[in-house]
């Protein structure tokens, strides 16, 4: 029924846990494949993917052409994008299923949903930028790629799928999918902090807030991806 797409770039330190979260909607049916692209991987992402069994492709040119590439070679009628640093919370296959049923029973128009936003990490900011994306993604209808992307096939096909992008190709899909389209699931996507204790929260946030800012005044995503990496 879903096939999941994950981009990966040197990922084995997370890669393990996002795929394990997705074995019991295989056991159950619900996740018929589960494709990998890597955009040229040097760690031990590649041996991951191999023991799991997953399906390998290889691209390059970022997370966009990455993403294009796999729901390409993907073969199910409902497609899960998911970050190789994001970990689907136990139960997130009921949820994801009563959803895809509605919209294929035609008891809700065609939409695509979106998990809510979580960090694996403790303290009050982690938890401050939590209500913060829960704020952004209820009002805005405008969530990031870090909460996956359920989306059939037939959709995401009509509204032109994910464009080459180095980056904001998250923004990109979501604005064109609109916000009658947008549903927030009620299950979360637990994402790794690691880069907010890196970079530190504040500097992490007002760094994604200020591409936010320049894509939606019509900065091209490929400018933004050169001032800022």
């Amino acid at each position: 029924m879903i096939s999941v797409v994950i981009p990966t770039l040197n990922a084995e330190g997370t890669l393990a846990q996002t795929l394990a979260a997705l074995v019991p909607a295989a056991v159950d049916g619900l996740v018929r494949e589960v494709v990998v692209v890597d955009g040229g991987s040097s760690d031990g992402t590649l041996q991951i993917v191999d023991s799991a069994g997953a399906e390998l492709l290889h691209s390059s040119g970022g997370r966009g052409p990455q993403l294009a590439a796999g729901a390409e070679r993907a073969r199910g009628p409902w497609l899960l994008f998911l970050h190789a640093d994001t970990v689907l919370e136990p139960g997130w296959e009921r949820d994801a299923s009563q959803f895809l049923e509605r919209v294929d029973m035609e008891q809700r128009s065609p939409a695509a949903g979106a998990f809510r936003f979580a960090l694996d990490d403790e303290g009050i900011k982690p938890r401050l930028l939590e209500r913060l994306v829960a704020l952004r993604s209820s009002v805005l209808k405008l969530p990031y790629g870090d909460q996956g992307l359920l989306i059939s096939k037939r959709l995401y096909d009509e509204i032109g799928g994910y464009r080459p992008l180095q980056i904001m190709e998250d923004v990109d899909i979501v604005r064109r999918l609109g916000r009658r389209r947008t549903v927030l699931l009620r299950s979360r996507a637990v994402t790794s902090a690691e880069r907010f204790r890196r970079e530190g929260y504040v500097r992490r946030s007002s760094r994604n807030l200020l591409c936010l800012t320049l894509y939606m005044l019509h900065v091209s995503p490929n400018v933004i991806k050169r001032m800022y990496g």
